[in-house]
């Protein structure tokens, strides 16, 4: 059997690189299939969906997975199976990329389950593969009958040395002023998600524009590509929903009004679900035979969503009046507290409305480091943060299965909002943990807030406080009227447009998040979302700085304290001792805990304890392993022997040199001064031939005068060299 021919297509980019898509070769019996190539990077995503929607469903059933495979960069995974497991959180953040902006790209009324699964292949150790995983998702599905109102493509764009640039290699980014994924169709961008090294609105509106430019490049590849394949198109017939277009019409004719009352009566979340719960109620009351209530309900409650929907834009665009009350700029009333958990170090809480946080920090050693172990990286995280949204927060009892999808987006937008401001020096690994005790919006944009707040109250010494914003948006297309909305309620999330999270300090951008769910946002709306979220993060700074304005000057009492040192590669052996004999006593006779890291030629050492005194212990056994006597410093030494000619003085546990008779003082001594174990200090003079220590202490002396000369008379001549007296010839 010959191997079948594939059909390729090429994307150029800018630096010349080649982007290959290829289909007709592997994954057949998938719906599509389709493998992208950069360098020596391939990523195989295939699409499969199901003919018809499942009974009952009124959704679309989308899953989007990608794995990296460990064969890719020629690894074995490192845990007990050595096999893949489940995905990491970054596997988990790439499948988030890659569905937000899928998700909303299929028509509304396809709910047959659509199954996306991208794997990374092989792995050439400087393509980020996560960059080129939305181009494979949507280049799969456009080369099938899939119904999908695409294609789309994501890319990577970087700042580096100002310039901007797409699809960057691994190591650069550590350098880059500017890091975001932009997810877009070809007339509309979708998605946007990354950090910054505190930009301006107007670099990022730039970097935005840049990425579509280069997505349009790449659409237009898929396109290229589906007319190749046989039976990407026409798409298939499907029809997934029923609907009754009297029902329709008396639930719009008899609710409407009645919602637009109640969105318009300003009240809290619970009261006003109570309140909207109530009118669909006494809609379906008039219904009294149990057989036509069961048939009309689920058409009454789909149209009655559509009225929500609808007399909730329309009240903000007409009225520029929001569920609560607020108008469009406004933020909810803030409160927050430090200092809440007596036994963390560092807490604080953070309410806005009826979003709140629970923030903790935890100070570590290196040891407490987050591994991360993957494919594409191996390193260990020394400020991570973590985001829990338990089901109370909503006011909701259901089960517990482990960190969701959205528990590990959330935490990582925040971590980023955040990363660049702890100190490069920053000698402590940093959990920050926030649990979500209400929320009503905006939750992670708290966790920013509470963050900023509890490292602070920790002794972290950031650089300067984060605060953070959600915007959204209401337009109405017929009208061409919209309104961007500030600090949005979960109703209005649900709702709206946009759902555009941005946080910062004072003085500009440190991470963004923004979800669009309508084609054609132009720029102009996306600048003004900006600027009004700019004045939004600047009012909630400063309710942040009324609570604490600058970190406090050191860390708790019951905080371990830190210490870092540094010794010649050579001693690291001396100080762990055989087996880590010495280490481990070391740690037990102090009560520290002691982390050696070999870098290059020297070996970092880091101790951490509560008691300072402790560590200052630590320090000293260390100091006198590593003890290395540098010429002209001065040493207090204990005398260890005396003898005729000198004494024997230990500026160090297991160092010791020669003081000489001559070295004590400026004068002749006839005996040495000194007795075993008196305490003298003396100046480390070099070695000698025999590489002998030499220690002086007169040269810390002051020097005396030389003897004045006996003045000469007229009479006195001086006897020229070599005459001797008479009595010496």
């Amino acid at each position: 059997m010959s191997a079948p021919q594939a059909i390729t297509e090429l994307i150029t980019l800018a630096d010349g690189r080649e982007i290959t898509l290829e289909t007709g070769k592997l994954a057949k019996q998938a719906d599509g299939s389709v493998v992208v190539k950069l360098g020596g990077t391939m990523l195989l995503a295939t699409v499969v969906a199901n003919k018809e929607a499942n009974p009952g469903v009124d959704f679309l059933p989308l899953t989007v997975d990608y794995r990296e495979k460990f064969y890719a960069g020629g690894k074995i995974p490192g845990n007990f199976f050595r096999r893949e497991a489940r995905p990491s959180d970054q596997e988990i953040l790439t499948m988030r990329l890659v569905d937000r902006v899928l998700r909303p790209l299929f028509p509304e009324d396809f709910h047959a389950e659509v199954q996306v699964m991208i794997s990374l292949i092989s792995y050439d150790g400087q393509t980020i593969p996560d960059d080129l995983a939305g181009l494979a998702a949507s280049a799969a599905i456009a080369i099938t009958d899939i119904p999908f109102n695409g294609p789309m493509s994501e890319v990577r764009v970087v700042k580096l040395d100002g310039k901007l640039a797409i699809n960057p290699k691994y190591e650069d980014l550590a350098n880059a002023e500017l890091d975001i994924m932009v997810g877009a169709t070809k007339s509309s961008i979708v998605m946007v998600e990354g950090e910054m090294k505190e930009i301006s609105e107007q670099e990022m509106l730039e970097a935005i524009q840049f990425a579509h430019k280069e997505i349009i490049n790449q659409i237009e590849a898929q396109e290229r590509l589906a007319a190749k394949v046989a039976g990407s198109s026409p798409k298939r017939e499907y029809s997934h929903e029923t609907h009754d277009e009297e029902i329709r019409e008396k639930v719009w004719k008899e609710t409407y009004d009645k919602v637009y009352e109640v969105a318009k009566t300003p009240s809290a979340k619970e009261e006003r679900g109570e309140n909207f719960k109530a009118v669909l109620n006494d809609f379906l009351a008039q219904y009294t035979d149990e057989e036509e209530l069961a048939r009309v309900t689920p058409f009454v409650k789909v149209y009655y969503h559509d009225v929500e929907k609808e007399a909730m834009r329309q009240m903000i665009l007409n009225e520029k009046v929001r569920l609560d009350g607020r108008d469009p700029q406004t933020i909810r009333p803030i409160w927050s507290e430090i200092d809440y958990l007596p036994g963390a170090h560092g807490s604080a809480i953070f309410t806005r409305g009826e979003t709140q946080s629970l923030t903790a920090v935890t100070l570590g050693s290196v040891k407490d480091a987050n591994m991360v172990d993957s494919v594409v990286t191996n390193h260990d995280e020394k400020f991570f943060l973590h985001y829990n949204f338990p089901p109370f927060s909503t006011g909701e009892a259901r089960p517990l299965r482990g960190t969701s999808r959205r528990e590990v987006g959330h935490g990582n937008l925040a971590q980023r909002a955040l990363a660049n401001m702890i100190p490069e020096e920053n000698p402590y690994t940093i959990r920050v943990v926030s649990d979500i005790l209400e929320s009503n919006g905006s939750s992670s944009m708290a966790t920013v807030c509470a963050g900023t707040l509890a490292l602070m109250d920790a002794g972290v010494q950031i650089k300067k406080p984060v605060s953070g914003i959600a915007m959204g948006l209401i337009t109405d297309e017929k009208s061409g009227k919209f309104t961007v909305l500030s600090d949005i309620l979960g109703d209005e999330d649900h709702l709206g447009d946009m759902d555009f999270k941005v946080t910062g300090t004072a003085d500009g951008i440190t991470a963004c998040q923004m979800d669009i769910k309508i084609q054609g946002l132009s720029m102009d709306i996306m600048e003004q979302a900006l600027m009004q979220a700019k004045e939004g993060r600047l009012h909630i700074l400063g309710k942040i700085k009324e609570t604490i304005a600058v970190p406090n000057a050191d860390v708790k009492p019951h905080a371990p304290k830190m210490v870092m040192m540094e010794i010649p590669k050579d001693f690291i052996g001396a100080v762990i001792g055989p087996g880590g004999k010495i280490i481990q006593q070391m740690q037990k006779d102090t009560d520290t805990v002691i982390a050696i890291e070999e870098i290059g030629e020297i070996g970092r050492i880091e101790i951490s304890g509560v008691d300072r005194e402790k560590i200052n212990a630590a320090v000293a056994k260390i100091n006198e392993i590593t003890f290395v006597p540098v010429v002209g410093e001065v040493y207090k030494g204990k005398v260890v022997k005396v003898m005729d000619f000198g004494a024997f003085v230990a500026i160090a546990k297991g160092t010791e040199g020669l003081l000489h008779i001559s070295e004590i003082e400026w004068k002749r001594l006839d005996k040495v001064p000194y007795a075993e174990g008196d305490e003298v200090e003396v100046k480390f003079m070099g070695y000698d031939d025999r590489k002998k220590m030499k220690l002086s202490r007169k040269v810390l002396l002051p020097r005396p005068p030389k003897p004045e000369q006996k003045p000469r008379t007229e009479g006195d001549a001086p006897k020229p060299e070599g005459d001797k007296p008479a009595e010496q010839a």
